[in-house]
């Protein structure tokens, strides 16, 4: 593609849905091949434009922070090798030389008796809600398999839930439509007037409060901590972090322990808050609202900031869903995506990498970046199902869509994960892991919870 002549179908998209302005998506273009691309559906096109108005994105902020304006971005060339190392950095990650466990023996598919459920026990915690639901005699596979094989997939999904565990029924058919991003509210308010930034790095001096675990929120907050952000992310002591997942997402950031049960530490959270230019949130919906810190509460208080929030089965959800916790296999699995992916013997699959994660990570941090270059005082939403509507059919609204030829990128070119891996200190130890698209890190992560619960000196 020609920068400035040819547009990227998706690439237009996402950045429409992101409110940018049209004359802008034709600065990205894409090189190199990376393999996301066999299969039914575009993961390959997610990807890349993803990672694109990611780019897009911090471009405009560095022009709008040079003093300049938004239609100042410089084009901008996104290597699809780096993309799709990047979309499957779980699995290239080594801890100590070890390779770490991607899925429980518990997690997966399990035919029921008139189909098939997804289950997630990844977390000891779901297990164990797993077991008492469906009164496993052990926690072995084999013991999920008989206590399945009478039951509906749905009745299994209710019981899961009801303990509060997770299991999701394989759906046949595409989940409702639902947006990519969602701008809910504007506070009126400009948040801090943003200088000069060093070149690579439009978002230092910017306080990111980082509330998201396993991997989409993090995958936004270690871009934008990559950028230049001071991200610190908060996690309560009650619920404990799997060390592989941060050794993988923890990078670009800090980590600290707050319970907001106790006051003390609620004060603590509130001084964060009142120091701080962006809240990415990734807790269910209604979960931080109890403590009165939902974005409604937080643009109230402090109309200046940018609140993002996203979560598993989109805002627009009904029934109970929108209120359920979830990850990228079981919005797969809900989403008619799991379906689509069935092998010829009928068991359903998965797509080529955990793209609804990845990809509305960087999507996320592309709409931090952009309010942010529009001055703040707002809120956004995003969602695991918003970015699976776009995956199987584009915009709200639009024909299903298909892969093709551009998702394995120029033909004959031929893509290694090797010159897009890297091995970093960290207070795990030696890690090897994928690069980001957009550069170098500074340094690997902090051991999880282990730092102070304050901001640097800007």
């Amino acid at each position: 593609m020609t920068i400035g002549e040819e547009r990227d179908d998706r690439t237009v998209q996402a950045w429409a849905a992101l409110g940018g302005a049209p004359e802008l998506a034709g600065r990205v273009s894409y090189r190199g091949a990376g393999d996301l691309g066999e299969g039914p559906l575009p993961v390959g096109e997610l990807a890349r434009a993803s990672v694109g108005v990611c780019g897009l994105a911090a471009a405009e902020l560095a022009a709008v922070r040079a003093g300049g304006r938004a239609q100042d971005v410089a084009p901008l060339v996104v290597d699809e090798g780096a993309v799709a190392t990047a979309f499957v950095s779980e699995r290239h990650l080594r801890v100590a030389g070890r390779t770490p466990v991607t899925f429980a023996p518990l997690s997966g598919f399990w035919r029921t008796g008139d189909g098939w459920v997804r289950t997630h026990a990844n977390y000891a915690h779901h297990e164990a809600a797993l077991v008492r639901a469906l009164r496993l005699p052990s926690a072995t596979p084999e013991a999920v398999r008989a206590a399945l094989a009478g039951r509906t997939a749905v009745e299994v999904q209710e019981l899961v839930y009801g303990e509060g565990g997770l299991a999701v029924a394989v759906a046949g058919d595409d989940g409702e439509p639902q947006p990519l991003m969602e701008p809910v509210r504007e506070s009126g308010a400009r948040g801090r007037t943003l200088g000069d930034a060093p070149v690579g790095r439009p978002a230092t001096g910017v306080r990111v409060l980082d509330l998201t675990r396993v991997i989409a929120g993090p995958v936004a907050t270690r871009t934008l901590g990559l950028l230049g952000a001071d991200v610190l992310r908060i996690d309560s002591p009650r619920l404990p972090e799997a060390d592989d997942a941060y050794a993988d997402t923890g990078f670009g950031k800090r980590s600290a322990l707050l319970d907001l049960a106790r006051a003390a530490d609620r004060a603590v959270f509130e001084g964060l808050l009142a120091g701080a230019d962006v809240v990415v949130s990734g807790y269910r919906p209604g979960a931080l609202e109890r403590y009165g810190f939902g974005a409604r509460e937080l643009l109230e208080r402090w109309p200046g900031l940018v609140v993002a929030e996203l979560c598993a089965w989109g805002w627009r959800a009904r029934g109970p869903w929108a209120g359920r916790r979830g990850f990228d296999s079981l919005v797969q699995a809900g989403y008619g995506i799991a379906a689509r992916c069935a092998g010829p013997d009928g068991v359903p699959g998965v797509l080529p990498a955990q793209a609804l994660d990845h990809g509305t990570g960087y999507l996320v941090a592309a709409g931090v970046l952009r309010a942010l270059a529009e001055g703040g005082g707002r809120g956004l939403r995003f969602s695991l199902a918003g970015t699976g509507s776009w995956l199987v059919r584009g915009p709200a609204g639009a024909a299903p869509a298909d892969g093709g030829p551009a998702d394995g990128g120029p033909a004959g070119a031929e893509y290694a994960a090797g010159p897009w891996l890297r091995e970093t200190a960290s207070g795990y130890g030696m890690v090897r892991h994928a690069a980001s698209p957009f550069g170098e890190w500074a340094a690997g992560p902090s051991r999880w919870g282990t730092d102070p619960a304050v901001w640097l000196p800007r």
